[in-house]
């Protein structure tokens, strides 16, 4: 089968092409038929940094990176009960670990995937996925009906899922975006803007329930000015934060922490049925062939990406 593998972190050029063996599969695993794949900030990350790569990976090379995909099941093993060859499936594989995700077949646990809702492709299915997950397992755990909260970066992967499932769930969503994206985030179902260009949010907002944090750094800080007393924040770039940002929010009784996603079948089918009842739809804003995969994470490294970016096998 047809691969993308990497021996060493580094830039695009690393890719290399490759026809490799097709996975076997275990008793509680599938094989999926590849037909498309999501690709997240975190995928450039572990191609281009070696502390990186070898955290989320481990240490063996070469490896093949990639763990958001949508596909048709090509076979099942022995104690798979609920899916079936000919199901289309969608899911997060191994995250963090090895997704092995950029390749014709992928090997998957069955309880990390859901089958595809009818009203949604491929390539929306593989979108729903990383990114997703993300925005449902910070905010199904911490925010509740009548919420204020503020997502930074809406028009972002994470940040438009969560504008969506944050109404979903009932709260009053605020977010930050430049001023062109304002009206796709407004289109989501937000109910205030900040065009983070013009304005300070940590200047007009105050006694928030929550905050979506995508940044750290002075960002995370100043939201910790606009959380009211008992409230929270869940950051997601690193788990280190400044001993300013520990100190402020600890004189301001407000809660930060950070969250890395996991791959969880479960919630994978609470996606399904969101996207089932249109309660959320990704925004793909670029769509790339597998050997363009270096153009896909070049797009997203230029850090002007609406939604998603997505390559079809």
């Amino acid at each position: 089968m047809k691969a993308i593998i990497i021996e060493k972190s580094g830039g695009v050029e690393n890719f290399i092409f490759s026809d490799v063996d097709q996975p076997s599969i275990k008793g509680h695993e599938v094989l999926v038929d590849v037909k498309a794949i999501g690709v997240n900030p975190v995928d450039y990350k572990v191609r281009a940094i070696e502390e990186v790569l070898t955290m989320i990976n481990g240490e063996s090379r070469p490896v093949i990176i990639g763990w958001d995909i949508s596909g048709t099941i090509a076979s099942v093993g022995a104690d798979v009960k609920d899916l079936a060859v000919g199901d289309n499936v969608f899911g997060m594989i191994n995250f963090p670990g090895s997704g092995n995700a950029y390749a014709e077949y992928v090997s998957a646990p069955a309880n990390q995937l859901a089958k595809k809702p009818d009203n949604v492709s491929f390539e929306e299915a593989a979108a729903t996925t990383l990114a997703a997950l993300t925005a449902l397992q910070v905010l199904q755990s911490s925010v509740k009906k009548d919420d204020k909260i503020l997502i930074h970066a809406g028009s972002g992967g994470v940040g438009h899922f969560a504008i969506q499932i944050a109404k979903e769930l009932g709260a009053y969503v605020i977010t930050t975006s430049s001023a062109k994206n304002r009206e796709f985030v407004m289109s989501l179902g937000a109910d205030e803007h900040i065009d983070y260009h013009t304005q300070s949010f940590e200047e007009e907002l105050s006694d928030l329930d929550f905050v979506f944090d995508m940044f750290n750094g002075d960002i995370l800080l100043n939201s910790v000015k606009v959380v009211k007393k008992g409230g929270s924040i869940i950051s997601l770039p690193t788990p280190q934060f400044s001993d300013e940002i520990v100190n402020l929010a600890k004189e301001r009784n407000v809660n930060v922490s950070f969250h890395m996603v996991q791959s969880n079948g479960a919630d994978m089918n609470t996606l399904k049925g969101m996207l089932e009842s249109g309660a959320i739809k990704p925004h793909i804003s670029n769509t790339f062939a597998f050997d363009k995969m270096g153009d896909a994470h070049l797009q997203l490294e230029s850090g002007r990406t609406v939604g998603k970016v997505i390559v079809k096998m």
